[in-house]
């Protein structure tokens, strides 16, 4: 039982540091703010857009999560659904880069 939570929490980690990564990386290179979207110039860029967003979503919906309210609070609830969401994601997301990394012959 604990070595599947210690895997689940890896995948977990993998995959926020990979959507991490990847946001930065992204941000960096187009100059623009990450957020989930699928719109597109044409239809190579609305695929780009839709990997990125499947990517990086994890970290951006830790980021919208934690945007304060109008008098300076933060909302836990807001809080805590932007992070199951996004720690749900990240599994998903560290378990397919983790199955990459395994069946890819490096």
């Amino acid at each position: 039982m604990t070595k599947e939570l210690l895997l689940a929490a890896y995948l977990i980690g993998v995959g926020l540091c990979v959507s991490g990564a990847g946001t930065h990386l992204y941000q960096w290179r187009t100059g623009q703010q990450a957020m989930l979207r699928l719109d597109g110039q044409t239809a190579l860029g609305a695929f780009g857009h839709l990997v990125m967003s499947f990517v990086c979503g994890p970290y951006i919906m830790l980021q919208v999560g934690w945007r304060q309210e109008e008098d300076g609070t933060l909302s836990m609830t807001s809080v805590l659904i932007s992070a199951l969401v996004a720690f749900g994601w990240a599994f998903i997301t560290g378990l397919l880069f983790m199955s990459l990394y395994v069946a890819l012959p490096l």
